[in-house]
């Protein structure tokens, strides 16, 4: 409509802000600086023209052939991104909307700054106002389309992580909660993992878009430079051992255009983290390196578990019947599922049994022994002290002791616990094989 208006119509349309002046923090920028303005407003371009990182995370998600439908998508989504954002710039210009970092004192109307409480509508709503006019249906219309677009765009997120989380989950590199599906099929643990993120990011940035853009772009660039290099070197694995030359051709050119995309891909990046840097990249590489640093520490964590656990070739003493068994129930205080689970250890018919309980609140403890006197409850007491009110610990440290002192015998460690609202209870027993 706005072009018909300009073209056919002949109108003159207005933007709310032409008549605003824009004050330059430069006279006359040249050489460097000219340069680096130009490098800053490419890489806000290549930020606008982002989310192709959508299609190719959800291609599992497309019918057969995946390839063939993912490809589609991404052009149609080429063309409609690239045509809205040449659109939006052309009648940008045309109704002469005015735009500054710093509104407050940038924009200038007769001479003087419009100052802090002047509201900068973004380029859209400015457009949209010159063409349909403020306030009219057509205004509205797009006003809520836009917020149902940005809904869209943030919900592609909940899309993508979840099943990236679940694919590094069941590589080992996040905790396997994450490789598991909720009662709807979907990854519910990722979802709310990247719900408290993003209320946190929303929080701490005070939901100023323009501060959180900075760790959108970094990040978008980064997984597109990589993405690009590793399909350079997954067509050079292949290159070595194809024979077939017309399967080599195609692989050939495949490299050429994954090789033409890291480029210019690594390129942006250069140009984003020199020139975003002060404006929060910064953040985004700290967490960069965080998240690697704790995937890696969760890797290891797997892989030294997955070691401890293996199971031996041959004949093993894991194979082997215990000399003794011991049994430990864990005590904090004295109610239903602490009896069950006293009951259930004597059905064991360990050859010793023992309640254990941690002594972190005297008062407690002391309630504890005279309850246990009164009661008459015939297995052993035994109280660990703990001068810094922790529990885990001198439980593991005394279940420690007991498999060093005899290391041929087996240790039952039962713990009471609830699980219904109805009062039923039961207990879990682990054999601590190695503390």
């Amino acid at each position: 409509m706005g072009v018909f208006r300009a073209v056919v119509l002949g109108d003159e349309m207005h933007a709310p802000t032409a008549d605003l002046e824009i004050k330059p923090e430069h006279q006359g920028l040249a050489g460097f600086a000219l340069l680096f303005l130009l490098l800053r407003a490419f890489s806000s371009g290549c930020a606008a023209l982002t989310g192709v990182e959508a299609i190719s995370n959800g291609v599992p998600a497309f019918r057969k052939p995946k390839s063939r439908n993912a490809a589609t998508t991404l052009a149609l989504m080429g063309l409609l991104a690239v045509t809205m954002f040449c659109g939006i710039i052309g009648l940008a210009m045309a109704t002469d909307v005015r735009m500054a970092e710093n509104p407050a004192h940038d924009l200038i109307r007769d001479g003087v700054p419009v100052g802090s409480d002047y509201v900068q509508h973004p380029v859209i709503s400015q457009v949209a106002e010159a063409v349909f006019g403020a306030g009219s249906f057509l205004f509205i219309l797009l006003a809520a389309a836009t917020a149902l677009v940005l809904f869209l765009a943030a919900n592609t997120a909940y899309n993508g992580f979840p099943l990236l989380g679940s694919i590094l989950a069941q590589d080992r590199y996040l905790p396997r909660q994450l490789h598991t599906r909720g009662d709807r099929l979907a990854f519910s643990n990722g979802i709310v993992l990247l719900a408290g993120a993003a209320i946190l990011l929303v929080w701490v940035y005070g939901a100023d878009s323009t501060r959180l853009i900075q760790l959108y772009i970094v990040g978008v660039f980064v997984s597109f430079t990589l993405s690009q290099t590793g399909m350079v070197r997954h067509w050079n694995r292949h290159l070595r051992t194809e024979k077939d030359r017309a399967r080599r051709r195609r692989m050939i050119r495949s490299r050429a255009i994954n090789a033409f995309g890291a480029f210019f891909t690594g390129l942006v990046l250069v140009v984003v983290l020199v020139t975003k840097f002060t404006h929060g990249a910064w953040v985004a590489l700290l967490g960069m390196c965080i998240f690697f640093a704790t995937m890696t520490a969760i890797r290891r964590h797997y892989d030294r578990v997955a070691e401890e656990i293996a199971a031996p070739e041959g004949p093993s003493d894991d194979m082997v019947r215990p000399s003794r068994v011991h049994s430990v129930v864990l005590i904090s205080k004295i109610h239903r599922p602490t009896l069950r689970a006293l009951a259930y250890a004597k059905l064991m018919r360990s050859d010793t049994l023992e309640a254990l309980s941690v002594n972190v609140d005297p008062a407690e403890t002391k309630a504890l022994r005279e309850e246990w006197e009164r009661r008459g409850i015939d297995v052993p007491l035994k109280v660990l002290d703990s001068p810094y009110r922790e529990i885990t610990r001198p439980v593991i440290e005394y279940v420690k002791s007991l498999r060093k002192e005899s290391p041929r015998d087996a240790v039952s460690v039962i713990i009471p616990s609830t699980w219904s609202a109805t009062g039923t209870s039961t207990c879990c027993t682990t054999r601590a094989r190695s503390g």
